[in-house]
Formats: C-alpha cells, sequence, structure tokens
C-alpha cells in the first residue's frame, strides 16, 4: 500500500528557514527516513521540518459513509545530521 507524508514546521523551524532565506534561498533537501513501516523511504524536505508524518490507509470491514481510516506514524528530524540526507527516525511514542 501507498503512504502519505506530510512536514510539520515549528515556529523554531519557521524562523531559523527565515534566517537562512536572507543568506540564500533555502533549497529542498534530501532525508531518509529511518524504522517503522517507511524504513529506507527517501524524501525532499524544505526548511528542515522537525517532524515528517507519514499515513497508511486502513482497510474498513464495512460501509463508512465516506470516512476513511489511516494509520499515522511521526518521524523525528536527528539534529546531529547536518548534511544531506537529513535522517527521520520514527517516535514510537507518536500516537
Amino acid at each position: 500500500m501507498g503512504y502519505e507524508a506530510r512536514a510539520h514546521t515549528t515556529p523554531h523551524d519557521r524562523r531559523r528557514t527565515q534566517e537562512a532565506s536572507a543568506a540564500a534561498d533555502p533549497a529542498e533537501e534530501s532525508a531518509v527516513l529511518v524504522g517503522g513501516p517507511a524504513d529506507g523511504t527517501r524524501i525532499r524536505v524544505a526548511g528542515r521540518p522537525s517532524v515528517v508524518q507519514i499515513t497508511y490507509p486502513c482497510e474498513l470491514d464495512g460501509p463508512a459513509g465516506g470516512a476513511r481510516a489511516d494509520a499515522l506514524y511521526v518521524y523525528r528530524r536527528d539534529p546531529r545530521v547536518e548534511s544531506e540526507p537529513l535522517r527521520y527516525g520514527v517516535d514510537p511514542a507518536s500516537p
């Protein structure tokens, strides 16, 4: 099954990105997801978000009236990694 990735930025991330953009236009960077169901998946991120959300669709047993269910996995950026590919590790304590 496929998955969907979303990156979320915090006010701290936005501040850092704005400071960096004064020197150079921030571009997308490559990143790799480590652990969990998306282990080894490579993605592109902009602004070095602290969290990346991965969702997998779940099968429903019966009619749901248009509702859907997704399994949610949270990956957090490893701040020790400064160059590409950035590294995001699965957070086992997330929802």
